[in-house]
């Protein structure tokens, strides 16, 4: 059977550069350490981190003007095998101060180099170019880049559930793993979380207060077992804090909160929609008498049409009938054509039984 390669992660050419090397650098974990994240080497912690959101493939690349003429640009991407991989590792490699950019799904820039995420992957630039020209550069990448079907195509849906009042979007920090959770700063030790059991979580700052983290569990036991971990851990630890659990979730509220403050923020984390109504819902029995009596309604409707649509007919039906009796000049009324039997037993006229003659006759 032959199987087609994947297409090259870059391209040959960007806008007005040529890539130097050919081909991608590796599909997998094994060259890591000479193509390095954004830049040449690459630390343990890093192997750790792309290892652990699900790394597939990777290229690096030098981009020049002309063939053997100084590079330009360098540029790297990391294709993930969903969202939620390239997430933890865009979010593991953005540097505080970085100026956010509209740019694929997330972007933000910082000197010469630009990050960016689009669908499963992470894209790291350094460039001499011009805002203009890189920008030019990266949307031409992007859709050349691969793209994620069915649920890996899913943005996780821990992050939604932050509080938005006061929260500094810069510090939001999405982990897959114990290294890239470490690496960005989880008030947890990594054991007490449990990535072990396919725990995910995410680390928020708010304005004025302390770090609210989050922890998505896939069974309701798994998450009791390890917030009651996690909640005697940083008791050990001596560290104030407010925890609750609802379902698979686990809140956790730490550093600088006042307590009834830090008790409302793990409470305004909730794993469910809340719809609230300004009026009273009916009672149950109100709600099927109103059911069937929508029903009747339409039932009702229905006949009445059905039979105004027969009076309509018949009406011109019959008057269209006579109308064409008359256009041939005929009576409109009577059918003088039929034959009559009368049986109203009046002497002489109708049908009469012929007398018996008898045998032989």
């Amino acid at each position: 059977m032959l199987v087609e390669p994947p297409a090259p992660l870059l391209p040959a050419t960007l806008g007005r550069l040529t890539r130097v090397a050919e081909g991608d650098v590796g599909d997998g974990l094994g060259q890591l350490d000479t193509a390095g994240l954004g830049a040449p080497g690459l630390t343990p912690n890093d192997k750790a981190v792309v290892a652990e959101d699900g790394l597939k493939r990777f290229a690096r690349s030098d981009y020049a003007e002309a063939k053997g003429s100084a590079p330009r640009g360098n540029i790297t991407v990391y294709s993930f095998r969903d969202v939620s991989g390239a997430i933890s590792t865009y979010d593991y490699l953005r540097r505080d101060g970085m100026r956010a950019e509209k740019l694929g799904d997330a972007a933000v820039s910082g000197g010469d180099e630009l990050l960016m995420r689009s669908g499963p992957n992470v894209v790291v630039v350094h460039t001499k170019l011009d805002r203009a020209a890189t920008f030019t550069m990266m949307k031409q990448l992007i859709d050349r880049l691969p793209k994620a079907m069915g649920p890996a195509g899913v943005a996780p849906l821990l992050p939604s559930l932050l509080p938005e009042k006061r929260l500094d979007a810069d510090s939001v920090k999405y982990a897959l793993g114990p290294a890239g959770y470490t690496a960005m700063g989880g008030v947890l030790p990594a054991q007490a979380v449990g990535f072990d059991k396919n725990a995910e979580t995410v680390t928020a700052k708010y304005k004025g207060g302390g770090v609210l983290t989050l922890m998505l569990f896939p069974t309701p036991q798994i998450a009791g077992e390890h917030g009651r971990a996690a909640e005697a851990a940083l008791n050990q630890q001596g560290t104030a804090m407010k925890i609750r659990r609802e379902g698979t979730l686990v809140a956790l509220a730490t550093g600088p909160w006042p307590a009834a403050e830090a008790q409302q923020m793990v409470d305004s984390a909730h794993l469910n929609s809340m719809i609230t109504l300004d009026k009273p819902v009916p009672l149950e029995f109100h709600a099927e008498v109103q059911k069937t009596y929508t029903l009747l309604e339409s039932i009702a409707i229905f006949c009445a049409l059905g039979a105004l649509a027969a009076v309509v007919l018949g009406i011109v039906l019959g008057f269209g009938r006579a109308l064409i009796r008359v256009m041939q000049g005929k009576p409109a009324a009577t059918e003088p054509e039929f034959l009559r039997i009368d049986l109203r037993g009046i002497p002489g006229k109708g049908l009469r039984r012929a007398p018996d003659k008898g045998p032989g006759a």
